[in-house]
């Protein structure tokens, strides 16, 4: 439940929107299309940036992305947080900065539906306002139904979790010391430019990269079988491609770097990789015997991901 400040009087904007969105989530609960999909099945499908949404969910810690709601939920500029620290699913920072978080403690099924019902709950509050509490929603609005799919989805990445504090304002002692700690527990991630949701992480004295991709799940697994079973799965001789796991309907192949391997070293290698994924994925004859024992590698290896 959130903790909202008192006001006088009421919005008469705020009280229509509140009547659209009931009258919304009582068509949703009455079979209407807004509801829950599949499962969770590319939950993020037909949101600007898709792949980056589920990357933020899944494999990067602290990062930060703009959004807009769409004029029924009041055109207004949103923050799209990774984690926000305390797993607050929401909060809306006292200069006025509304802010939902994508990793949280426990999800519906449907992380669409899970992060718009927090973002609803979180627009209507007054600034100061965290949502602390959060039961999770039945059937109503979506992302899709909640923001402007014209506004593009920009990433940031962030080496802590500073970007919960408004800019000029000094934390308490006590917020700044649990920020330090949240920061501490991170694994250093880093946004491999001019590449699509593409992520370099440092986990202990390893280096990988874990690319958020779109393609068909099915197809995407033959391309990549394709490749493997002709030894060319890997980036390069010293990148190798080690599995890959499933979220929100997209699957995410993960390459072992060489080790030292810097994030600025790999961008030269994605482009002539698109260009030879691209190519096995125009393929459209039936997987050889080499491949389907390849693609059957990947799968068992295959975890999926809430």
């Amino acid at each position: 439940m959130a903790k909202r400040k008192k006001s006088d009087g009421v919005n008469e904007k705020v009280a229509a929107r509140r009547a659209a969105r009931k009258a919304a989530q009582a068509a949703n609960a009455a079979g209407g299309a807004s509801g829950a999909d599949d499962g969770g099945r590319r939950a993020f499908a037909d949101l600007p940036g898709e792949a980056d949404w589920v990357a933020m969910r899944e494999v990067v810690p602290a990062a930060t992305a703009t959004a807009r709601t769409n004029a029924e939920y009041g055109s207004k500029d949103i923050v799209v947080a990774s984690l926000i620290p305390g797993m607050l699913p929401a909060l809306h920072r006292t200069d006025g900065v509304i802010m939902v978080a994508l990793q949280t403690p426990s999800t519906s099924g449907d992380p669409s539906r899970d992060v718009a019902a927090a973002l609803i709950e979180i627009l209507d509050t007054e600034p100061g306002t965290s949502l602390d509490h959060f039961e999770l929603p039945g059937p109503g609005p979506r992302l899709q139904d909640v923001l402007d799919t014209e506004h593009p989805f920009e990433v940031t990445v962030h080496e802590g979790f500073d970007f919960v504090v408004p800019d000029g304002v000094d934390p308490e002692p006590e917020l700044k010391a649990a920020l330090e700690e949240f920061a501490q527990l991170t694994v250093p991630t880093v946004k491999v430019p001019g590449v699509e949701a593409a992520y370099w992480c440092r986990m202990g004295a390893r280096e990988f990269l874990r690319w958020s991709r779109t393609e068909d799940e099915e197809q995407l697994l033959d391309a990549l079988a394709r490749l493997h079973a002709k030894r060319e799965s890997g980036l390069d001789a010293d990148a190798r491609f080690i599995g890959a796991f499933r979220s929100s309907g997209l699957v995410v192949p993960v390459w072992e770097l060489a080790r030292g391997t810097e994030a600025e070293e790999i961008e030269d290698l994605l482009g002539p990789y698109q260009e030879r994924l691209v190519a096995a994925l125009a393929v459209d004859e039936p997987l050889t015997a080499d491949e389907r024992r390849a693609r059957a590698g990947i799968v068992s290896r295959q975890v999926t991901l809430r």
